[in-house]
């Protein structure tokens, strides 16, 4: 059975013809759900990052804390080597000139008393 169909009446032609003009022509309504679209997108991806920036410095400023605080350690113990030395310096420069204004004769070998050099120079001697 064939139905009549009815002719489209003035309302529903007004209404098509508004709906293919949104769909090729977005309104401004569509536009700004676009936009807050996009703007959300960017606000995500932009929070993302800023996080992760935030992170980055976070880790190093305490790197920078750490490595300050290695340094100052360091410094420390130069110091303390350096005063080490300085004692030892102070204390053998009394017997680098007791040594030197003990000059032997030409001719002479110094020898520590007990030694096996003394031992042998004595054999030397004697024999």
């Amino acid at each position: 059975m064939d139905t009549p169909t009815a002719a489209p009446d003035e309302k529903t032609l007004a209404l098509a013809t508004q709906l293919n003009k949104e769909t090729l022509n977005p309104s401004g309504q569509q536009l700004e759900i676009s936009a807050n679209r996009f703007n959300s997108s960017v606000a995500r991806l932009t929070s993302n990052s800023i996080g992760e920036l935030q992170g980055l410095v976070s880790e190093l400023q305490k790197m920078q804390e750490f490595l300050t605080s290695e340094v100052a350690s360091v410094q420390r113990q130069i110091d303390s080597a350096l005063g080490g030395i300085n004692i030892i310096v102070e204390t053998i420069a009394p017997w680098k000139s007791i040594a030197s204004s003990q000059t032997l004769p030409p001719g002479t070998r110094n020898v520590r008393a007990g030694g096996l050099a003394a031992h042998i120079e004595q054999r030397i001697r004697v024999g």
